[in-house]
């Protein structure tokens, strides 16, 4: 699916914001189906982000039998304006869109110029930029780095690491406006809006790549400053999502279908198993080349 975040606060369904995305969603499907259903999205985006491919799953038990084509068609009709439901295809029964997802990858959109038509989905930086010392430290960012100069705290996970390793990051000129694009397992909250910040002060020379390489080694001295410069939300855009190519080999089955395949369940007869200890290790497939499903918009 794709939205547009603006008029929204955020993806998740919060009680102090009756208008996010999810919300949204979750009326027109369950309009739809003429039931309750589970929604679960691959990633939370804030108050004012986008997403050009969002995934997500559904899993319900519908009182009418609607194929996929005509389920989008009929949701699409039930939505506002600004989210589109793209595609729809089934998965494997135990699928879930933010556990199994591999990666995520953001897009970061910045005009050097004054756009008309764009106010809300870039931003417009006014100061000159020097685009080689921005590339030179999204350069820096791939591998495992400690962010704790770049997020800040999120209720909701006081516990969480700010250890992340990046898959990829790059800074393009595309015509009038200089996107940057970065993708990691995960990301922590405000993350990628605060490494935009922090680069377009390197544009300007207003931090160093001495000191922004620092940050990155986790010097909080600059966390406070790195903070003020956190980017809008109008310019991000969840740019796509990665799934392993064989969903149904990282996907564990389920009890049901372990006995319908012969596979004998855990016997309770026996012992309880030790506390603490190293976990057995498990067999499994090996692991498989992944492939980019830019969230299920393929037609396979």
């Amino acid at each position: 699916m794709e939205y547009d975040g603006s008029r929204y606060s955020g993806w998740q369904e919060q009680k102090n914001a009756p208008k996010t995305v999810l919300g949204a969603l979750r009326d027109a499907i369950e309009s739809t189906l003429g039931v309750p259903a589970e929604l679960h999205g691959a990633g939370r985006t804030d108050a004012g982000v986008h997403a050009l491919a969002q995934v997500f799953h559904i899993k319900a038990n519908p009182r009418r039998t609607l194929s996929l084509a005509q389920l989008v068609n009929s949701v699409n009709d039930a939505l506002g304006h600004d989210i589109t439901l793209l595609a729809l295809e089934e998965a494997p029964e135990r699928f879930h869109a933010r556990h199994h997802a591999e990666s995520r990858r953001y897009l970061y959109r910045i005009s050097l110029r004054k756009n008309a038509f764009a106010k809300r989905h870039v931003w417009w930086v006014r100061e000159n930029l020097n685009a080689d010392a921005m590339r030179e430290a999204a350069a820096m960012l791939p591998g495992r780095h400690d962010f704790s100069a770049f997020h800040a705290n999120d209720p909701s996970r006081p516990d969480e690491s700010p250890i992340v390793v990046v898959e990829s990051a790059r800074l393009d000129r595309e015509g009038d406006e200089l996107h940057f694009r970065i993708e990691a397992s995960h990301f922590l909250w405000r993350m990628v809006r605060r490494i935009v910040g922090a680069l377009v002060k390197v544009g300007t020379g207003e931090f160093p790549l001495a000191d922004f390489a620092a940050a990155l080694d986790g010097d909080v001295r600059y966390q406070d400053a790195i903070s003020r410069w956190t980017a809008p939300a109008a310019g991000l855009y969840l740019e796509a999502v990665r799934y392993p190519a064989d969903l149904e080999a990282v996907i564990k089955p389920s009890r049901s279908q372990n006995a319908r395949r012969g596979t004998a369940a855990p016997s309770r007869s026996g012992p309880p198993a030790k506390r603490g200890g190293s976990p057995a290790k498990r067999s499994g497939p090996p692991a498989r080349k992944d492939v980019w499903r830019a969230a299920h918009l393929e037609n396979d």
